[in-house]
């Protein structure tokens, strides 16, 4: 059985009183308020008041919402009086669509606002893989992050709001924006980096999983989870933290930032050292067939040139061969 709609009951000034008091316009009506909600199978109360409490963060324009409601109606032909609009409009029958327009409107503002609130709380997580290098992202503050392989930066959409903080698992090089009123923090998974305006290197976790930190300019504060330890670094300083020992040395490698950079640097370095480089910057596999080769001494620069250029480069300053297997190079002497 169908149920009656019970709203013909209501007077066009009931009407008008109702929507003057859901929009706080004026004191309520108890009585008038009691016998709607009787009839009202919507909750409309309920939901107008939980929207209002929701959407604390825009203002509804009735005005400028009564303006273009009224603009649409008069397109459309639905008014017929200009002289009059707004007191027609109230004896008409389309001022209880437009009370149960505005609840909607409210309501889907409100849903908007939260659903809005919870994706600007939401991590974005960008990430390489083992063949991308180099991947430069930036951050809504203006900072520039260079993601190395295998690496994940995470971060929120509001993290300017409250605090500049982000998550990294790998390698990354950081270009800060400087905001004295912001510090930003790096989460490396064991210990943290907090700077001001800087650029400095994060490994999440090197050789010795320790959480490795180079600073190029500016100072870093790297301290373990817990606060009770930490290392202030200046440029050129290298610190490790993890759960045991802390400390910090003065880099003396020059190739440290080749990842970043492309280019690499020798002045008699043996080829062990090289090909480790390699692996590291080129993503080089190189096997010695012979323990000999790894002796040999390398002086000149390698300056983002591609992998056959390269091991072309090496077999003809020593006399030997290559063979490609897969993604690895086999290097052999030419008898």
């Amino acid at each position: 059985m169908k149920r009656k709609d019970n709203t013909e009951k209501y007077t066009d000034k009931d009407w008008a009183k109702l929507a003057s008091v859901l929009s706080d316009e004026q004191n309520e009506d108890k009585n008038l308020l009691s016998r709607f909600m009787a009839d009202d199978r919507y909750n409309t109360i309920k939901n107008w008041k939980e929207s209002e409490k929701m959407n604390t963060d825009k203002e509804i324009n009735v005005d400028k919402a009564w303006n273009n409601l009224y603009n649409r109606l008069n397109e459309n032909g639905l008014v017929k009086k200009p002289e009059s609009l707004r007191s027609a409009f109230y004896r008409s029958t389309y001022f209880r669509i437009a009370a149960i327009g505005l609840i909607l409107l409210s309501l889907g503002t409100a849903t908007f606002l939260i659903t809005s609130r919870n994706l600007l709380n939401q991590n974005v997580i960008v990430s390489t893989e083992w063949n991308q290098q180099n991947l430069q992202v930036t951050l809504p503050d203006g900072s520039i992050v260079h993601l190395n392989r295998n690496t994940s930066l995470a971060y929120r959409q509001n993290f300017i709001k409250h605090a500049r903080n982000v998550s990294l698992s790998g390698e990354a090089f950081f270009e800060i924006a400087h905001d004295p009123d912001h510090p930003f923090t790096v989460d490396a998974g064991k210990a943290r980096v907090k700077v001001l305006g800087t650029s400095f290197n994060v490994i999440s976790n090197n050789s010795d999983f320790a959480v490795e930190v180079y600073v190029q300019t500016g100072k870093v504060i790297l301290s373990n989870n817990s606060g009770k330890k930490s290392i202030e670094l200046d440029p050129g300083f290298i610190g490790t933290i993890n759960t045991g020992l802390s400390g910090k040395v003065l880099n003396k490698d020059p190739n440290y930032m080749a990842w970043n950079t492309g280019r690499l640097v020798y002045d008699g370095q043996t080829l062990d050292i090289v090909f480790r480089d390699l692996k590291k910057v080129y993503n080089m596999e190189i096997v010695a067939e012979d323990p000999e080769i790894l002796t040999k001494t390398w002086t000149s620069p390698i300056d983002n040139q591609p992998q056959e250029t390269i091991i072309r480069l090496i077999c003809a300053s020593f006399n030997l061969s290559f063979t490609k297997v897969g993604n690895v190079y086999h290097l052999s002497a030419i008898r």
